[in-house]
């Protein structure tokens, strides 16, 4: 009778605590920093993948990846250790006790709530399979399948009310087969069979196998956040000192410009005159001789070469002719140990932590290729980024680059490119050709600028942005209305329009401008005070 009674008295205790306590996440160990694993397998990649996270086999080759945000390591000690933590944690989930026996069949609009869902044969995802976790940032999702896992083309695990793919766990006792287009989330273990993943494919977890082959093709996968893993900060960002003031500066070496170059910030060099800028195009001072300010200017950038070149390196990218294609790095240092050179995009990604530094250590010269374009994602600030260049810098046309570049031996060139940021140049000669170069985050003390952006300066609205037929320029303070001027240029720094500003709401007539990117400054009585960015759809 006693026993009954606590019989009884156990199930109404189960059934009183929330899914999400009845299921525990299993201990990763260091299997936690590996996107890719695989006991005793191949990791094999085609096409054009992204991964954050390490990739590693304890027991067969690794080929065919490209630049990885993480670190590669094929049977060494990283490895053997991710061996005996996966067999760990599978055996947790392996021993997890089910709360829910959901049909093989997944997705199409199905939710599941926090639990350990064991489903007795082969599995199938199609349509969209909804995790929600109810308010509940601590929810483990087990999913125990007892048979293969597969999905149909673009089918979706989405994740709402507060559930992470930290917290979700695929113990699978057979091969996994991601059809094209699949999203899927959560830490897949596969036991003794292989992972497959296919074109378009993107996982927010990670890909493990006890032993089995893993394989991408044009696959994104990045190991999730949260659940108590490191925010990313990076390194220590190198301090500035007087290179704050600067747009464009070299300690020792020529300073000179073809075209119309926009330049926001100081430019000098510590031994010859600048050539060639006009100084109505620059918000900043045109140090014509070498001064006080170029001095200190050339002993701090020594400085801040000196710690950015010496600074020790979390990752080393091994494909240094193959940067970017759409590579996403997150805060860390990186090294590039060659001539490097940037084709297409590279996304840097702040993973929402507006104070994450990054720096990119390239031994050897940096070449941006047409088009390429460096963008901030997920709060990363231009002004926390920081280039160590070991060689020539060629930025080519139409180009839009960010971060500040510490260099030796330096060219910022062809029309048409933009900078976010600042070239700094130990020694060598230090060129712009129709360029565009904002420096971010001034000192109020170079006794140089007024405002610099449309953000910070709040002295007039420009919109719609994206514009169509016509841009209406409105100021915020009617007593800055008399003698303005609102000048248009392309990306090409080619002026495209000139607006004198009549009223406090100004429109301009648009419908003639091609689509593309413009930028605008506000001149009041002579004097540069507004500049910012349009769009035109």
């Amino acid at each position: 009778m006693i026993n009954k009674l606590l019989s009884i008295l156990t199930g109404i205790i189960v059934l009183t605590f929330p899914l999400s306590i009845i299921a525990q996440a299993p201990d990763l160990g260091t299997t936690a920093n590996f996107a890719l694993f695989s006991t005793s397998g191949a990791i094999t990649n085609t096409g054009l993948s992204q991964i954050t996270g390490n990739v590693g086999s304890n027991n067969g080759p690794i080929t065919g990846f490209g630049n990885v945000n993480g670190s590669m390591h094929n049977s060494d000690g990283a490895t053997a250790q991710c061996s005996a933590d996966l067999l760990i944690a599978y055996n947790q989930l392996d021993a997890a006790v089910t709360t829910n026996s959901p049909a093989p069949s997944l997705g199409s609009g199905q939710t599941l709530f926090a639990g350990v869902h064991s489903i007795s044969g082969n599995t199938t995802i199609n349509g969209v399979l909804t995790l929600d976790g109810q308010n509940n940032p601590d929810a483990v999702f087990i999913i125990k399948i007892q048979g293969t896992l597969s999905s149909g083309a673009a089918a979706k695990v989405t994740l709402t009310n507060e559930a992470l793919a930290c917290n979700v766990f695929w113990k699978v006792e057979g091969a996994v087969n991601l059809a094209s287009g699949t999203f899927m989330c959560g830490s897949i273990i596969a036991n003794n069979a292989a992972i497959d993943m296919a074109t378009g494919d993107t996982l927010q977890g990670r890909a493990l196998s006890t032993a089995g082959a893993v394989t991408l093709n044009g696959t994104m996968v990045y190991t999730p956040i949260g659940c108590g893993s490191p925010v990313l900060d990076g390194p220590t960002a190198p301090q500035l000192g007087a290179t704050a003031c600067y747009a464009l500066f070299s300690s020792n070496g020529a300073v000179s410009n073809t075209g119309t170059t926009y330049v926001t910030g100081d430019v000098g060099s510590n031994t010859d005159a600048p050539t060639g800028y006009n100084p109505a195009f620059i918000n900043g001072t045109l140090h014509l001789t070498p001064d006080g300010s170029t001095a200190q200017c050339a002993s701090d950038l020594l400085l801040m070469y000196n710690y950015v070149n010496t600074l020790p390196h979390d990752i080393e990218l091994l494909y240094p002719a193959q940067f970017g294609n759409n590579l996403v790095l997150t805060p860390h240092t990186y090294l590039l140990d060659a001539a490097t050179t940037l084709n297409d995009t590279l996304y840097l990604n702040a993973m929402g932590n507006a104070d994450a530094i990054f720096i990119i250590q390239v031994n050897g010269a940096l070449t941006a290729n047409t088009n390429s374009n460096v963008v901030l994602i997920n709060d990363a600030q231009s002004k926390n980024v920081f280039w160590k260049i070991e060689g020539a810098v060629d930025i080519s046309a139409n180009s839009i680059f960010r971060g500040t570049l510490i260099c030796n031996n330096a060219a910022i060139g062809n029309s048409g490119v933009l900078l976010d940021g600042r070239a700094l140049v130990t020694t060598g000669a230090l060129s712009t050709d129709a360029t565009i170069v904002v420096a971010t985050t001034i000192p109020t003390n170079c006794a140089t600028l007024g405002l610099t952006s449309l953000e910070a300066a709040n002295i007039i609205s420009v919109y719609p942005n994206p514009f169509t037929a016509s841009v209406t320029i409105e100021f915020e303070e009617t007593s800055l209305v008399t003698n303005s001027e609102l000048y248009l240029y392309n990306l090409l720094g080619s002026e495209q329009s000139k607006t004198l500003i009549t009223g406090k709401k100004t429109t301009l007539n648009t419908e003639r401008f091609p689509s593309g990117v413009y930028y605008y400054k506000l001149i009041n009585n002579g004097k540069l005070i507004q500049t910012g960015k349009l769009t035109a759809q």
